[in-house]
């Protein structure tokens, strides 16, 4: 009676486990014997799994949720409806909606465009997923689609995520615009070059009046003009220079610092140069000249901010943090007002009369063409210019 009992039970299991609507392997850890369950194609069963249709994909995706605001794309998951159920945020940010009110409403709502635009829409209307499809609609990117179905094939989900890339369009477009402007800028110097040499040519023929509005306005100012275009044409330049490795020590004291102790001389200045922190190896990768050019900014713009009745002074100091070397510019003028401060940096930005606005522009653009940053501190007692750049590697016998 009892191997009666054990054999229906058996019966019972087997068909419980044919009934099971998914494939799985199971190994028996005393038997060693192996099983493996594929489910017949056409099989219905009585066994079904409820948990995996709502609650265990409601907890996923809250589980999901803190890693999608890592994606720096947009992420949006729809139910069969085409309700939202996950909103990343990305996607809130971009599109400027509150993604916890957007849970529970239709997509349309939160991408408003026409549904036939909406690919998850298309993706639950055909069954198809879509894969790195293009799209130009309010908003350019790539768009990528991802089902979720059931265990009898009907979807439960839809993921789409969208490569959000207008900012890059918007690059792209910046770029064209500054390579039109260089090249209508370079075809502008070459007849002001040739109006200069006619000027020059005809003063030396005509009265003494003549000669002094040409030598004292025309060509001061054709000049003018053609080292603003220089600097416009230097500023969009983009290829590589030619660089070497600068020993910092050396570089600030003997090759810089003959050029800046000759401005300090000239201009009454104190000038201190600091490379105590540095040892003498440490090395960066750069062009001596260029770099020259943007120290002789900053001291120009330090001698524009000296206070009246009182002596100006400039520190330049050099110091290692980490993997990379930090050399400073101060003065103690009178500082930079913080609605200046936030657009020094801007092309023909100035609040001087007689400034292009291209000097710290072009500083800017120098030091990053070195791999390194600028940025400034101002306060009423003086201002900071911080140049980081990264340490090269150098031989230990290499010729300074």
């Amino acid at each position: 009676m009892k191997e009666f009992g054990d054999q229906k039970e058996l019966l019972y299991y087997k068909r419980l486990i044919d009934s099971i609507p998914f494939a799985f392997e199971f190994k028996d850890p005393e038997s060693g014997r192996f099983y493996q369950h594929q489910p017949a194609a056409e099989q219905k069963g009585w066994f079904t799994i409820t948990s995996l249709e709502g609650e265990l994909l409601e907890k996923l995706e809250e589980k999901l949720a803190p890693l999608a605001d890592l994606i720096p794309h947009h992420l949006v998951i729809t139910d069969a409806d085409g309700k939202i159920t996950l909103c990343n945020r990305q996607s809130a940010a971009d599109l400027k909606v509150d993604r916890e009110a957007m849970i529970g409403k239709h997509i349309r709502e939160l991408l408003r465009i026409p549904d036939q635009q909406i690919a998850i829409l298309e993706t639950l209307q055909t069954g198809q997923a879509i894969r790195n499809r293009e799209l130009w609609d309010r908003n350019y990117g790539i768009v990528n689609t991802y089902i979720i179905r059931r265990h009898d094939g009907s979807i439960s989900r839809v993921a789409g995520v969208f490569h959000f890339l207008n900012n890059l369009k918007d690059a792209e477009k910046m770029a064209m615009s500054g390579r039109i402007a260089a090249g209508i800028a370079h075809e502008i110097r070459n007849p002001l070059t040739t109006v200069r040499g006619y000027l020059q040519l005809l003063s030396g023929q005509l009265g003494p009046d003549m000669n002094r509005l040409f030598s004292a306005l025309l060509i001061p100012e054709i000049d003018r003009a053609n080292g603003i275009i220089t600097d416009f044409l230097r500023l969009s330049k983009t290829e590589a220079l030619p660089f070497e490795n600068l020993y910092v020590s050396d570089f600030l004291k003997n090759y810089l610092g003959k050029f800046l102790h000759s401005e300090a001389f000239l201009h009454d200045t104190d000038l201190t140069i600091d490379c105590r922190k540095i040892l003498p190896e440490t090395a960066i990768p750069g062009n001596k000249e260029e770099l020259l050019q943007v120290f002789m900014n900053l001291f120009a713009n330090a001698r524009q901010a000296k206070r009246r009745n009182k002596k100006l002074k400039v520190e330049v100091r050099a110091a290692i943090y980490g993997d990379v070397v930090q050399i400073s510019f101060s003065d103690n003028g009178s500082g930079i007002e913080p609605e200046v401060l936030v657009h020094i940096f801007d092309p023909f930005y100035t609040t001087k009369d007689d400034g292009t606005g291209l000097g710290l522009s072009i500083s800017r653009k120098i030091i990053e063409n070195h791999h390194g940053e600028l940025r400034v501190v101002s306060t009423k007692e003086g201002t900071s210019f911080y140049m980081e750049f990264p340490i090269a590697l150098t031989e230990p016998n290499e010729d300074r």
